[in-house]
């Protein structure tokens, strides 16, 4: 099959990326996709490279990149209004801030705050009218959306008439009542509750996981040395009430190394302002997380009860020892305490933190099969299988 990934990238991400190259959005689209891909950022190309891997033609569109789809216009013959410099105003504010948390593919638990605000991060008439020519130069017969909000409803019917392929959803968040999915042969989602609400509103739907993408080991840099007592990668909000307080209670006994956004909507009060070292990226991410003799994760709140997030698979497959929050469907993925360690409770965290630290044996022990697991059972090539026997 012909297999076409739709993706979308935070714009805090973007301009890190163009900033670091400068000049960039000046080259051709194929040198700023193997840009964007080299970064290891997300999912990167995991998915369309492990599709590939199975003997099928796949590619990428990351539909909210204004350079490489001004690059790729240029390229077809297709007028186009260049897109401001990378960093320029009118690029910082050409998206909406809230919409750096909605639209990131790799945090797709995030409520889409657009329709709170009645605001919509649809794309312009000229940006829809250069990804309705990028599919129809492509002539997928699978098309796996995994940005529904520039992709909305009304966008994906449209491209479902080009040459009718299989169009198939990714998302992880609740569905807005009343919306038609009908385009949709096949919704999928992380979390077993959404895709109940899928079911319910007549849309078929089935869980697939998040994943790792093991080839990343053989590019990243040599492992550092774990320098890094206690780290926590990731974003905190009013979204994240029980990380933020989980994450207070450890700044304020152990050294923890924040990396990550939202340290502006906390209190001037809050300990973890001293712990934040800015934000990381792919490579730098993983990179951070080698280093860390054990590092944390927390769900959004809206998770409920379910485990799934992207940090579960990222720092088990680089071989971190991961403290994570206990789920009610978390040894469905890992086993508790031989895989990955669980806390309950944010004193219950903070002693396993002391209890670790001690013991370095046992805290190797749980990362070495922490990654065997994620190797096993959690890849990027076991999801896309899984995907294709969904519509097979």
């Amino acid at each position: 099959m012909r297999i076409l990934i739709l993706n979308a990238d935070y714009p805090r991400f973007l301009s890190w990326l163009y900033r670091r190259r400068p000049g960039l959005e000046n080259e051709p689209y194929a040198a700023q996709m193997a840009a964007r891909n080299a970064s290891l950022f997300g999912v990167a190309d995991f998915y369309s490279r492990n599709f590939a891997g199975l003997g099928h033609t796949a590619a990428d569109i990351h539909v909210n990149n204004p350079w490489m789809r001004a690059a790729w216009a240029r390229e077809h013959g297709l007028a186009v209004t260049e897109p401001p410099p990378p960093g320029a105003p009118a690029a910082r504010d050409a998206v909406p801030g809230w919409l750096q948390r909605a639209v990131a593919p790799f945090k797709p638990m995030l409520r889409p705050l657009a329709r709170k605000v009645g605001l919509s991060p649809r794309l312009d008439a000229e940006a829809e009218t250069i990804l309705l020519a990028q599919i129809e130069d492509f002539k997928p017969d699978l098309v796996l959306n995994q940005d529904l909000f520039h992709v909305d409803t009304r966008l994906a019917r449209r491209i479902k008439q080009i040459g009718r392929p299989i169009l198939i959803g990714q998302v992880g968040i609740v569905p807005s009542r009343g919306e038609d999915w009908s385009a949709y042969d096949l919704m999928i989602s992380q979390l077993l509750s959404v895709v109940h609400s899928f079911r319910n509103a007549g849309v078929r739907s089935e869980v697939v996981h998040l994943a790792f993408e093991p080839d990343i080991l053989n590019v990243l840099p040599p492992a550092p040395e774990r320098s890094i007592d206690i780290s926590f990668v990731g974003a905190v909000s009013a979204d994240h009430q029980q990380r933020v307080a989980q994450l207070e209670a450890v700044a304020r006994r152990y050294d923890l190394k924040l990396y990550g956004s939202g340290l502006h909507t906390l209190p001037a009060s809050s300990p973890l302002h001293r712990c934040h070292q800015g934000e990381v990226w792919g490579v730098e991410m993983y990179q951070a997380l080698r280093a860390s003799r054990v590092t944390l994760n927390s769900h959004i709140d809206m998770a409920g009860r379910e485990a799934g997030n992207a940090r579960l698979f990222e720092a088990t497959g680089v071989g971190a020892f991961l403290l994570t929050d206990f789920k009610d469907n978390l040894d469905t993925l890992f086993a508790p305490e031989r895989e990955v360690a669980a806390w309950r409770t944010v004193e219950d965290c903070l002693a396993q933190i002391e209890r670790y630290l001690a013991d370095d044996a046992a805290r190797l022990s749980i990362a070495k099969a922490g990654q065997a697991r994620t190797f096993a059972a959690h890849t990027f090539r076991r999801r896309v299988e899984e995907i294709l026997a969904f519509v097979g």
